[in-house]
């Protein structure tokens, strides 16, 4: 059994409104348009703040997360992301 495939049998690690931190890289994987498969949309480190939160195969949370230097808004996954409010700073140097 994989770690998320009951994810949303509870609530969401992230809030709508939490500024959130890249824990890797995201390139884009053909769901993004406009931009080339394999495009990279953003770095790991990037700071965003998550702007909805949906779910994909009924197993797993999807925040869209909102890049305001980029200007754009990606999907990522729980692992993708880690808290980057000041109360959990000490996440920062996760690799």
């Amino acid at each position: 059994m994989q770690p998320d495939e009951y994810e949303l049998e509870s609530e969401p690690d992230f809030e709508v409104g939490e500024k959130v931190r890249l824990r890797k890289q995201i390139k884009n994987d053909g769901t993004f348009p406009g931009r080339d498969i394999g495009e990279i949309l953003a770095k790991k480190g990037d700071i965003g703040y998550v702007a909805s939160i949906g779910t994909f195969l009924q197993r797993s949370y999807i925040y869209a997360v909102h890049f305001l230097d980029k200007g754009i808004v990606v999907g990522c996954r729980k692992k993708e992301l880690e808290s980057a409010e000041e109360n959990h700073e000490s996440n920062a140097t996760d690799e």
